[in-house]
């Protein structure tokens, strides 16, 4: 186990001593009633000083293992969780680049990728696949910008954050710039750009399901101007979803899943700490 929090956290010490002011209330309503006599009264509270310390130690202990957590943001359920995106229940967001390539070959789109994870299990005809998106994109009135000195790959390319149904089970969306290199790369400015572009479409798109989404800019993904940790990508997700004022209607709710392999890298206690009264 990775230690996310030191053992004199502030957030853990905060989340102590409100559970002690409980047992200290209770404590006292019970004392109310029974009276410990004079001699005992030292072994009591070495025996009560104990429990705190066992109680403290365990809220420290539980706050670097926490595997998921539930918040609340602008009225709606938000669940963070590690695990895989394509064993969600609910809409799955799939980010592609911003020409929506399908070609996975470790060049324009690697096979590892969630992108490429998809395309390779669920499409079986790329050029009908082709032809679905331009028609989909089509039919929502997104106009491209074309891209004639593009060598490798389409040359239509599409505004970050646009977004097409694909079934009942995925949404596509244009996450990030293509260099001439076909690198993946955003600056900050368009990461947080996309983001608020990406709420907006699902504000239309989501139609009353659950969305889940991946941690957004995680991948392979260069940021060009900054140096991003997964800790900050997954609070710059929650930030835009709090200013975006978008509400997922009960029972529907987004769902933001982690790679496990970036368990080490993300605290979800402080997270979950920092939205405790977010409503």
């Amino acid at each position: 186990m990775k230690i996310k929090n030191n053992l004199l956290d502030k957030k853990v010490i905060q989340q102590f001593v409100s559970l002690m002011a409980i047992i200290e209330l209770l404590l006292s309503l019970i004392l109310i009633f029974i009276d410990i006599p004079q001699n005992y009264k030292i072994g009591f509270g070495i025996v009560f000083s104990v429990i705190l310390i066992i109680i403290y130690i365990i809220i420290w202990i539980l706050s670097n293992k926490i595997m998921d957590i539930n918040i609340t943001i602008n009225n709606s359920k938000v669940e963070i969780k590690y695990g895989d995106i394509f064993e969600e229940s609910g809409k799955k967001v799939i980010a592609f680049n911003e020409y929506f390539d399908t070609c996975v070959d470790d060049n324009i789109i690697n096979s590892q990728s969630i992108n490429g994870q998809f395309i390779l299990n669920n499409i079986t005809d790329v050029d009908e696949f082709d032809k679905l998106i331009s028609q989909k994109l089509s039919e929502r009135n997104k106009k491209p910008i074309i891209e004639r000195n593009r060598k490798i790959g389409k040359k239509e390319k599409f505004n970050l954050g646009t977004m097409i149904k694909y079934n009942k089970d995925f949404l596509l969306m244009s996450f990030t710039r293509f260099n001439a290199n076909n690198c993946a790369e955003l600056s900050m400015q368009e990461y947080i750009t996309c983001l608020i572009e990406m709420w907006n479409e699902l504000d239309i798109l989501y139609s009353q399901d659950t969305i889940v989404i991946p941690l957004l800019g995680s991948g392979t993904t260069r940021f060009k101007d900054y140096k991003i940790s997964e800790q900050e990508l997954l609070e710059l997700i929650l930030w835009t979803f709090k200013i975006s004022k978008i509400k997922f209607t009960y029972p529907s709710k987004l769902i933001i899943v982690i790679h496990p392999s970036l368990m080490d890298k993300i605290n979800l206690y402080k997270i979950k700490e920092e939205y405790k009264y977010v409503i």
